[in-house]
């Protein structure tokens, strides 16, 4: 399967990968996170641990068990991470999730790993197995730029005994952890369900599937259901630029399996809907991505609006897809958009819809822009770049 990404990056590009794959024969690696499906970490690692087997380097992914209460105290954390909120880290919290985590420490068996790489905070404490000549890496996915400090102070006692961390972009290294951090972006893969090109007849007949008029301009946003994605300040842009252009808003997700406010908001969003027909709010299974890839493909204009953002790669996946994108100046948004090239970076509502109904009203510059967008996906967000800056880091760590 590597020899099929020859269409996308050129042959000294694989080289180099398979070469770097060669200095780490007989290393073995293991990946560990919280879901096997929803969210761009757990789509990732279905791609990328394929990728790695087949470069000859032995890869495993486990996920972590937990029960509701677990991660309500994780969606906590994650949440609390991002922003200081009402709600701090209780005593009963730290219970829960040091429970589970001594729980997993007898499911998950990281012996045989000379690497083992844990994603986001859910399974942050197996670092207690750490056994004398391995290396761990905590890959954080998440700004933790701001964090509350009660919950940082309780992570970091975990993270401190980690051998590195990575982050998506240099802003998320925190101040005070006392181990290298390295900075990789993720990314998206151009053979993965979601990125293939699709048949106009395929497209279409996911729009008429929905009762989308492929007719009318179609906004688009495609994330989880989550208050920081703020899919309702996408309606109330939305509503902004309707007063202008008869055009129809999508908002496209599903619920992740370790995310249990997302039925919550969900409703939220169904009633803020009212009983507009253009408004489409779709709940999709976590492996419906050709349909996603067709909405994409179909959109007029795609959004990120998201409130916070670790990198948010629904960005990079219409960009491949030569669709200019509006995202908030946040995060990792505004490190895959390049303002007025290949989409705008915005800052509120009233800027959201501003960029909208411009795009909306100039074909020249969508297309321009789209281009842009594709070229610059290309070249920085693809799987293999990602696949190549793991081996580097994992050289590094693993280095006398």
């Amino acid at each position: 399967m590597l020899e099929e990404y020859t269409k996308y990056i050129d042959e000294g590009t694989l080289s180099e990968l398979k070469q770097l794959a060669q200095e780490l024969k007989g290393v073995k690696i293991l990946h560990v996170n919280s879901t096997k499906l929803g969210g761009g970490v757990a789509e990732i690692l279905h791609r990328m641990v394929p990728l790695m087997n087949e470069l000859g380097i032995e890869t495993r992914w486990e996920v972590i068990k937990g029960e509701l209460e677990f991660f309500k105290v994780t969606k906590k954390i994650h949440n609390l991470l991002h922003m200081p909120g009402k709600e701090a880290l209780t005593h009963q919290d730290v219970i829960t999730y040091m429970r589970q985590t001594y729980e997993n420490v007898s499911y998950i068996d990281t012996d045989p790993y000379d690497v083992v790489f844990i994603h986001d905070p859910q399974p942050l404490g197996l670092i207690v197995k750490k056994r004398k000549g391995q290396r761990w890496v905590w890959r954080c996915h998440i700004d933790i730029s701001t964090p509350d400090e009660g919950v940082w102070k309780f992570l970091e006692m975990f993270v401190n005994g980690y051998d590195g961390s990575i982050f998506h972009i240099p802003e998320f290294v925190r101040e005070g952890v006392q181990i290298p951090a390295f900075v990789i972006p993720p990314s998206i893969d151009p053979l993965h369900d979601k990125n293939i090109e699709l048949s106009e007849e395929f497209i279409n007949s996911v729009l008429e599937r929905f009762g989308i008029d492929p007719e009318k301009p179609i906004i688009l946003q495609v994330s989880r259901f989550d208050r920081l994605k703020d899919p309702l300040g996408v309606m109330e842009a939305y509503k902004l630029v309707k007063r202008r252009y008869d055009c129809q808003l999508v908002l496209a997700g599903s619920f992740a399996a370790d995310d249990p406010e997302g039925e919550e908001v969900y409703k939220e969003v169904m009633e803020a809907k009212g009983d507009d027909k253009d408004v489409f709010i779709l709940n999709l299974p976590p492996d419906s991505h050709k349909e996603i890839n067709a909405l994409q493909r179909a959109a007029t204009v795609v959004v990120q609006k998201s409130i916070r953002e670790g990198f948010g790669l629904v960005v990079s996946e219409a960009m491949w897809k030569y669709k200019p994108v509006v995202g908030s100046n946040i995060g990792g948004i505004k490190r895959q958009i390049v303002n007025g090239v290949t989409g705008y970076l915005v800052n509120s509502v009233e800027g959201t819809a501003f960029r909208i109904k411009q795009l909306l009203a100039n074909v020249k510059d969508r297309e321009e822009m789209g281009k842009n967008a594709h070229e610059r996906v290309r070249h920085s967000f693809l799987i293999t770049r990602h696949i190549s800056d793991y081996l580097l880091v994992t050289c590094k760590l693993l280095k006398p």
